[in-house]
């Protein structure tokens, strides 16, 4: 083949056509061009709707097998939590049926020491269910209103708790609703004693903004440990003894202070409580004077009456 013949045209894949800076620039101001007309007309919202119905069947199918597996993987999840809770159930059911055998023993064995001793049985109170209606809306105090009042029997000095524990005490009585003064109150006071010691106390609701109990008057000395439970005491006439009230969260024992400054956590839902339940007074319970029974008689020297 001749020389002169030849093609020589560069092939097309060498071929050069306009610069890439000159497409970057083009394909920059179309896009910018674009962006301002939809967000200022809003054009390309049509086209936005038709892609994402035409996409949608897509995304359904390939979404499929992801789904089934979190379906399949919850009913063996919740197969599992069923019986893991049955479970638990029923272990708690045996140990609580154990309990309720030990205390039958423990109750009846109380009753025979007491007609041993002649010492009065122990107070049943009574008590009422109630609803919150909300918390008091000043900032300086912790209050709540119950959804019950002087119509429904409802006593000022009641105490007051939910399933947790001592929630705090009525203080004002209407026709138709109560307020209470909660534990943490700084206005508020409630005899405590330690379950693990046997040390009674004060507690008095803490001033500062921390919804807690200050633990007043105990010694630098004293046997108080974190994680201590605080129960009422019943020395005031007016809670019931036994009943929880808070847990021992911080210790401070200072050497320029006889006391030290101890802070307890409520056990009760002092925030966010919604049903409670609101007991009789202990002094309700009492019996008047006539009511109690004679002293006993001294017994002579010689050991006969």
């Amino acid at each position: 083949m001749p020389l002169g013949t030849l093609d020589r045209s560069p092939p097309p894949f060498f071929k050069q056509g306009t610069s890439a800076l000159t497409k970057l620039v083009l394909f920059s101001a179309i896009s910018l061009a674009l962006m301002f007309a939809d967000m200022r007309y809003n054009i390309v919202q049509p086209a936005r709707w038709a892609l994402s119905l035409i996409v949608y069947p897509v995304q359904w199918v390939a979404l499929r097998p992801q789904v089934l597996w979190d379906q399949v993987d919850d009913a063996f999840v919740g197969k599992q939590e069923a019986l893991q809770t049955a479970e638990d159930a029923r272990a708690k059911l045996l140990a609580q049926a154990v309990r309720s055998t030990q205390v039958e023993q423990l109750s009846l064995e109380n009753q025979h020491l007491r007609e041993l001793l002649q010492l009065r049985e122990r107070l049943n109170t009574s008590a009422m269910a109630a609803e919150v209606l909300y918390e008091a809306a000043d900032p300086f105090t912790r209050k709540m209103i119950l959804d019950k009042g002087a119509n429904s029997g409802v006593q000022t000095s009641s105490p007051v708790m939910d399933e947790r524990g001592i929630l705090g005490q009525v203080t004002r009585v209407h026709p138709l609703v109560s307020e209470i003064t909660l534990v943490t109150d700084r206005e508020h006071s409630i005899p405590v004693l330690n379950t693990r010691t046997g040390a009674r106390g004060v507690a008095f609701g803490e001033s500062g903004g921390a919804p807690l109990l200050e633990l007043r008057y105990m010694a630098t000395n004293a046997d108080i440990e974190v994680d201590d439970i605080l129960t009422t005491s019943g020395v005031d006439g007016v809670y019931p003894p036994g009943i929880p009230v808070a847990k021992v969260v911080k210790i401070e024992r200072r050497a320029d202070s006889v006391f030290a400054r101890i802070l307890c956590e409520s056990l009760a839902r002092v925030q966010g409580a919604r049903h409670v339940m609101v007991l009789t007074p202990v002094k309700s319970s009492l019996p008047s004077f006539h009511e109690l029974p004679p002293p006993p008689q001294p017994i002579p020297k010689g050991g006969r009456r």
